[in-house]
């Protein structure tokens, strides 16, 4: 049986950013211990509901925790409310929402409807905002690092989800179907 014991205490006292951004603290630390994913799940919605909370990427990240474990409805009720309101999705936030909810459904035309919603949303112009040099922007990550993201963000991962379309969540999200 798996150790998924957490200082719930210390972690729920985090603030959001730390809590789950951090990529070795907060929620993840407990996502990557073998066996843990639900609990790190669980863990979520504990903070969501302490914090009375309704960020987007809260649900997000617990919906695809529970989609990773096979929880396929409770991940679709999750990541339904990780929309954006639309004039807010500048990065196609939400076709990626709306490809990942088709995934999970096993709706394909759908799900590629959604991609091309997706590959279709427009550069980003403007002052403070970084060019797309062939096909990346270079973004400043939480943890200080710049990194190259393809534009637009998560195309690669919806690619993945057709790639890989009928393979479990988990499969499909990985690496090897991009």
């Amino acid at each position: 049986m798996p150790n998924c014991d957490a200082d719930r205490t210390h972690v729920l006292a985090l603030g959001e950013t730390q809590f789950d951004q951090d990529l070795a603290g907060g929620w993840r630390a407990l996502a990557d211990r073998p066996g843990c994913i639900l609990a790190a799940a669980d863990l979520l919605r504990d903070y969501r509901q302490a914090r009375k909370s309704e960020a987007g990427l809260l649900y997000w990240h617990e919906g695809q925790l529970r989609a990773h474990a096979g929880q396929t409805k409770e991940a679709i009720a999750l990541l339904e409310r990780a929309r954006k309101p639309a004039e807010a999705d500048r990065a196609g936030w939400n076709p990626y929402v709306d490809a990942t909810i088709a995934f999970l459904r096993k709706d394909k035309p759908a799900l590629q409807e959604a991609r091309s919603r997706l590959a279709a949303v427009p550069a980003p112009l403007g002052q403070d905002i970084p060019p797309v040099i062939d096909g990346h922007v270079e973004v400043d990550m939480a943890d200080g690092q710049m990194r190259k993201i393809p534009w637009p963000p998560n195309g690669d991962i919806v690619d993945g989800l057709l790639s890989c379309f009928g393979k479990p969540y988990r499969q499909a999200y990985g690496h090897d179907c991009r």
